[in-house]
């Protein structure tokens, strides 16, 4: 089994058996190529099956110098992943991988934006251009259901159920969730829709997707991106933000609010509590405001 056939067949298990998004496999992918790209710039002719833990090692190594460390600690999580399903599949009986220690990184704390600055965002709109109308319920809708942009991108009119005030979300390994949407939410989509949408000459497999360029195509992930980054500058809002900025604030107001931290991991769609659980290291001093007001020993009286 050479490389470019052990990479094949591994991109195929990701995506059949780990139902994973093409966005991870292509991830997963470059850093594959990357350790057969340096094998071959080192003369090393060791095949998949058969490299050993000191040419990892020494890969490894290489790496870290030009890279930093929470790069090297997701291309040392993809190879151990690659080996194990090497291992399972029955192509080698260790993983080379194990004995390689991930390096310690800091816990990166998502970037959040107030309610004041979402506020100023959204006034900060050209209303009176026609992709106005839709660059408001795209935003609205990135912070009233917190989604990822790749589920905003995705969202289909047949997904909209506003009569029970949900919408249906396809998630991260095409896993589905219903999302509450609010009213006024519901409102902005609805004004799009109706006033600017059914004018546009949508484009044949497209019809069904909510947020459409001029062309009635798709929006891509690069477009949600850029009209961030330009209502960013617009205000001269010193944060650097994207789109996910607002899904973190989502979950952030949200806790501040009283919200079951639960119920926040169902709507963000997180697999796991542990995930959802860095919302309650973003505002300490929030946190540390409740005790004080709310807790029976809250002073020496």
């Amino acid at each position: 089994m050479n490389w470019q056939q052990a990479i094949k067949d591994y991109q195929n298990y990701l995506k059949i058996e780990r139902g994973l998004s093409q966005n991870s496999i292509s991830n997963y992918t470059m850093d594959l190529k990357k350790l057969a790209g340096y094998l071959d710039e080192q003369g090393v002719d060791d095949k998949p099956i058969t490299i050993d833990k000191e040419i990892v090692q020494q890969f490894i190594y290489e790496i870290a110098k030009v890279i930093n460390p929470r790069t090297q600690a997701r291309i040392i999580s993809g190879l151990k992943g690659f080996f194990n399903y090497l291992v399972f599949e029955d192509y080698r009986e260790d993983n080379p991988m194990d004995l390689i220690e991930t390096p310690k990184i800091g816990r990166k704390l998502p970037d959040t934006l107030s309610e004041d600055e979402i506020n100023q965002l959204i006034a900060a709109i050209d209303l009176s251009k026609s992709e106005g109308e839709r660059n408001r319920a795209i935003l609205e809708t990135l912070y009233g259901c917190g989604l990822r942009v790749s589920e905003l991108i995705n969202l289909k009119l047949s997904d909209l159920y506003f009569d029970e005030d949900f919408i249906k979300v396809t998630g991260k390994g095409n896993k589905q969730r219903f999302v509450p949407i609010s009213e006024i939410n519901q409102k902005y989509i609805n004004i799009y829709r109706k006033e600017v949408r059914v004018h546009l000459p949508i484009q044949k497999e497209h019809e069904d997707f909510v947020f459409l360029n001029r062309r009635g195509k798709q929006l891509t992930r690069a477009m949600i991106f850029t009209i961030v980054k330009k209502l960013a500058e617009e205000i001269g809002l010193k944060k650097s933000i994207s789109p996910h900025t607002f899904r973190h604030s989502f979950a952030t107001h949200l806790l501040e609010n009283g919200a079951d931290l639960r119920a926040i991991q169902q709507m963000l769609g997180h697999e796991s509590i542990t995930t959802t659980e860095v919302y309650m290291h973003v505002n300490r001093s929030h946190l540390a405001n409740i005790l004080k007001e709310f807790h029976p020993r809250k002073s020496e009286n």
